[in-house]
């Protein structure tokens, strides 16, 4: 190949990078990495206070952490649906 030859697809490639659909994918649902924050530092938080849960039984604190978890997830995705119908239908778009 010669250095004076061009890509085939030159905006494929710019615009199908993996930061780039991130980053998009992002920007029209943004309760879904808040969600999955969430879901993490409590998985976290749990972890930590695992070893200092006192005379609770193991099966009952990882019960509460694992409901912990979900109830974060569920909630941070319920509030993303809700804020995309009020988007699509409260605040309708510019046509």
């Amino acid at each position: 190949m010669s250095p004076s030859q061009e890509t085939v697809f030159p905006e494929y490639e710019t615009e199908t990078s993996q930061t780039s659909k991130l980053i998009k994918k992002f920007k029209e649902t943004p309760f879904v990495p808040i969600g999955m924050g969430g879901f993490a530092a409590v998985v976290a938080y749990g972890l930590y206070k695992l070893k200092h849960r006192g005379d609770m039984k193991m099966s009952l604190h990882l019960i509460h952490m694992r409901v912990a978890a979900q109830g974060f997830a569920v909630g941070a995705l319920t509030c993303g649906v809700l804020y995309s119908m009020f988007r699509d239908y409260v605040v309708k778009p510019k046509e």
